[in-house]
């Protein structure tokens, strides 16, 4: 008999204000990515102090969101909104993308070390490490909002979620969380040490995670709107590829640039 998901997004509701799971996760991501960059900075000299660790996860934390939006209605869903524009800003109604996130936050660093006169890279390897944690809690968000679940299976490991009809399917977020959260945390956490360009760190986070959300979309349910775009491949496995192929040509450059670039 497979497994019914029945787990109520809302963890706290006061009179028409509801906490649910999903944003606790994102608090409990930023958080732990705080704590893990402060340990860091108390190890090892990147270049900032605390006051600057402070002000630059402002900026991080703005540009996710609005890279996270805004990749999600150019990526998936933009003839919704462009016929809906003020859907734009209700963010409450779901629809976040990582792809635009990550990006959204690569611009924000560079923004700041620019405006700072910081080395880009070293903020990258002192921050992605910590990515990981936040990804996989986001992971955990989504399966207990019965979200972005994978495609039908007759393993025994099926659950049925509500929003995915009576069939069981793949709790393909517990593999995202399983191998873009833990898995990759202890390799980018275990290589933090090791003799890499700086920026390196970086460049190992786009191939690794690139793989792994590639895999994963294989049982994933492709997003309604748009199925599959090339092929048999979902828009997140070609997004995926490209991260690859960036992350590939990243540590080239990083590892063959002339000194003082």
């Amino acid at each position: 008999m497979p497994l019914i998901h029945n787990l109520d997004p809302v963890l706290i509701q006061l009179g028409p204000v509801r906490i649910g799971w999903y944003g606790l996760m994102y608090i409990l991501g930023f958080l732990a990515s705080y704590l893990l960059v402060r340990y860091q900075i108390k190890k090892r000299d990147f270049g900032f102090s605390r006051e600057e660790v402070e002000d630059l996860f402002v900026f991080l934390i703005l540009g996710l969101i609005v890279g996270a939006r805004l990749g999600y209605i150019l990526f998936y869903d933009l003839p919704q909104y462009l016929s809906k524009p003020l859907e734009i800003f209700a963010i409450w109604h779901g629809g976040m993308s990582f792809h635009g996130g990550l990006i959204g936050l690569l611009l924000a660093g560079l923004l700041y070390a620019r405006r700072k006169q910081k080395s880009f890279w070293k903020m990258a390897d002192l921050f992605i490490v910590t990515a990981p944690i936040g990804l996989g809690l986001g992971r955990i968000g989504n399966f207990i909002n019965g979200e972005l679940y994978g495609r039908t299976t007759a393993a025994p490991w099926g659950i049925i979620f509500p929003r995915g009809g009576p069939l069981p399917r793949h709790p393909s977020q517990l593999y995202e969380c399983l191998l873009e959260g833990l898995v990759l945390f202890v390799i980018l956490w275990s290589l933090r040490d090791k003799k890499l360009p700086t920026g390196g760190l970086l460049a190992v986070f786009l191939v690794l995670y690139g793989i792994f959300r590639f895999v994963v979309e294989f049982v994933r349910e492709p997003d309604t709107q748009l199925g599959f775009i090339l092929g048999p491949l979902t828009m997140g496995q070609v997004l995926s590829s490209l991260m690859v192929a960036a992350g590939i040509a990243l540590y080239f450059f990083l590892r063959y640039k002339p000194a003082g670039r």
